[in-house]
């Protein structure tokens, strides 16, 4: 049981690297495509990987668990994105990282509610305090930049909150015991079935001949068949091991990886305030851990 945890923090801790170097594929794609069309391309090219990783079809043994899965594409895959990708629109960037940070804070309420076994801790409010001062010290170094949009602001913490309704929809689908890839394949299904209808209301163009540049290649196969095939059935995997309320605390990461990556890809500086908002981040993440490390130590 101990070496499942372990694994399901490594894979928590492998998603997190990977989806914290996404924003540098991202602005290098942005050039020639829009936040719609990247998002298109990399789930369809991340179905078609899930589906030659394991063609063999998955068989509901109810067929109300579909609603689940329905739910977690549109949760996961539409909404999450369309959400967070039209905030940028209206906000900047370090606000948006800083808002999407909060959902495991509202992971933790709704599992306190809906899953059982996972409860609500006074040491991961602590946590997640401390976790969210030091996000907030990365992504604002100098908080006279710091520009408001209520707009952009509001569709951020939707983003954050639906992140927050797939992790509870994905830990309820782990507990059918299904193979974790078909899962996920059967999630990106509804995913990018539901993200159809936006394509029509934006600037939409099915134009392969831009793949030809092998930078771009490169950038979408990345997104596609690393942030996205590999990295939701990871995810799912430590969701799977660890419960929703520990694996989403992981999330707090994404910013200091992003931090580093920025630091030794594009060669940005880092301030000794970054450095403080770094520790902290991390430390947020220790207490937020702390309790259930303590209960594991305990029943050894």
């Amino acid at each position: 049981m101990e070496h499942k945890r372990f694994f399901g923090h490594l894979t928590a801790l492998f998603t997190i690297i990977i989806w914290g170097t996404t924003f540098i594929s991202t602005k290098i794609l942005l050039v020639d495509f829009t936040p719609i069309e990247i998002l298109f391309f990399r789930f369809v090219l991340g179905l078609i990987a899930l589906v030659i990783a394991y063609p063999r079809r998955l068989k509901l043994t109810d067929g109300k668990q579909e609603l689940l899965f329905i739910g977690a594409g549109v949760t996961g895959v539409t909404l999450y994105y369309l959400l967070e990708n039209i905030a940028l629109t209206y906000t900047m960037a370090s606000n948006v990282g800083v808002i999407v940070s909060i959902s495991p804070f509202f992971t933790a309420i709704l599992s306190h509610f809906f899953l059982k076994g996972e409860k609500l801790k006074i040491n991961f409010l602590i946590g997640f305090i401390v976790a969210i001062t030091g996000i907030c010290l990365i992504s604002f170094p100098d908080y006279s930049d710091v520009h408001l949009n209520p707009i952009g602001e509001i569709l951020a913490i939707l983003a954050s909150f639906i992140w927050s309704i797939y992790s509870i929809l994905t830990r309820k689908i782990s507990m059918y015991g299904y193979n974790t890839i078909q899962t996920t394949r059967r999630t990106f299904f509804y995913g990018t079935v539901f993200m159809i209808p936006a394509l029509f209301f934006s600037d939409f163009k099915f134009d392969l001949i831009r793949f030809f540049n092998p930078t771009y290649l490169g950038n979408i196969l990345f997104l596609g068949l690393g942030a996205c095939a590999l990295c939701f059935v990871s995810w799912n995997l430590a969701v799977k091991q660890l419960g929703a309320i520990q694996t989403s605390v992981y999330i707090y990461m994404v910013p200091v990886v992003t931090i580093v990556t920025s630091f030794l890809i594009l060669h940005e500086n880092i301030t000794w305030i970054t450095i403080l908002g770094t520790c902290l981040t991390l430390t947020g993440l220790v207490i937020s851990e702390s309790q259930h490390f303590l209960a594991n130590r305990k029943k050894h």
